[in-house]
């Protein structure tokens, strides 16, 4: 089977896609990969070398998401089109929408990692308000999910957003996210502090609920300052003397962190379903999770939970952990338990193949 795929670099979707890509590659399938948003970085493309059966297409056009994007989206699909005439793909795994209607006839699945509305919703608690933009916006995502065979979300939650701000897909399913166990140190020493991961522009990531309170132990935050499309970034002040900024991390450093760290905190007031978590989970760190349905979808009693966007709640309950190693013991395994039983690569790809190939034969039957 031979699958297109296309994808971004510019936040998870580029890990969850390196797990997937390198997962097919071993299963005996071709894989064509066009990335889009900005060219990878060097660190970010160290798995893909020596996969010899990878065609890879890096570009830097601008995300569906990204205001003032529409001409980039519109020089892309060309571009996308002229690829598809070019390797003949049995099947496109498309992880944005506004491609859905590219090269019809050929089979195709988009995956809904996330959207602009619901996150607005998240953040702000309405939705964005009527612009040109937010309207070609709707009327892109709305179209991309009128035009696939099977919309898959990461979660049960995110399938219900695409169907409350946009349309119902014909064909719909929730495939958790995986990763590989075997990539993490669950079984090192543990150290007393608290990580976290996230872009620190991104307000749905919301990192900033550690920043409020002064926390009982050391916590570090990795992630960019840089937005993708704008200059006005900048970094918040923490009123804590315990929160420490590391910046990006490449993989290999975050999983030496994550295997060191004791403690994840969970922030995010807007989580489809983020892999940083689960590669905590992975790691055997204990996972404090903002009280979200998310959350509670991936994680059930795997996590302890702090009241929703509650900073001084998530000081406690960070206290409450820092100040007793048994219980940071126990969550730490209850949370790698899950991980390992649920949210593997394996499991995860065994459901796409088994999508490709039901969508493929439904194909040729029509």
């Amino acid at each position: 089977m031979h699958v297109l795929i296309t994808t971004d670099t510019v936040g998870g979707v580029w890990t969850y896609t390196q797990e997937l890509v390198k997962a097919l590659l071993g299963r005996g399938n071709r894989v064509t990969l066009m990335s889009f948003g900005r060219l990878p970085k060097p660190d970010q493309i160290l798995w893909a070398e020596g996969l010899a059966d990878l065609d890879y297409r890096p570009t830097d056009y601008r995300l569906e998401w990204m205001e003032v994007a529409q001409r980039d989206v519109e020089e892309s699909r060309s571009y996308l089109e002229m690829v598809v005439r070019e390797v003949q793909p049995d099947i496109l795994h498309l992880n944005q929408y506004c491609y859905s209607d590219v090269a019809p006839g050929i089979p195709r699945v988009v995956v809904a990692h996330s959207d602009v509305v619901s996150w607005w919703v998240a953040v702000h608690g309405r939705e964005p308000d009527e612009s040109p933009w937010i309207r070609w916006y709707r009327e892109t995502v709305t179209r991309g999910l009128d035009y696939t065979d099977v919309v898959v979300a990461p979660s049960q939650w995110m399938l219900d957003q695409v169907r409350t701000y946009y349309t119902s897909p014909r064909a719909a399913q929730v495939i958790y996210n995986g990763r590989d166990p075997d990539l993490f140190e669950a079984a090192s020493p543990k150290e007393n502090f608290v990580l976290t991961a996230g872009r620190l522009w991104d307000e749905g990531k919301q990192v900033s609920l550690l920043l409020k309170r002064e926390q009982a132990v050391p916590c570090y935050v990795a992630g960019s300052f840089d937005h993708p499309h704008r200059t006005d970034s900048g970094s918040e002040k923490s009123a804590s003397t315990n929160v420490h900024f590391i910046g990006e991390q490449s993989q290999q450093q975050m999983r030496q962190l994550l295997s060191r760290a004791a403690i994840y905190a969970a922030t995010s007031c807007y989580e489809p379903f983020g892999l940083a978590p689960l590669e905590a989970a992975l790691s055997r760190c204990a996972l404090v999770a903002n009280d979200t349905p998310t959350f509670h979808e991936i994680w059930g009693d795997a996590a302890i939970y702090f009241r929703r966007n509650d900073p001084d709640d998530l000081a406690v309950v960070i206290r409450k952990l820092a100040d007793d190693e048994g219980l940071r013991r126990r969550c730490g395994n209850r949370a790698y338990e899950r991980a390992c039983e649920r949210y593997t690569t394996e499991k995860t790809v065994y459901q796409y193949e088994h999508i490709y190939e039901n969508v493929m034969s439904l194909a040729r039957v029509a």
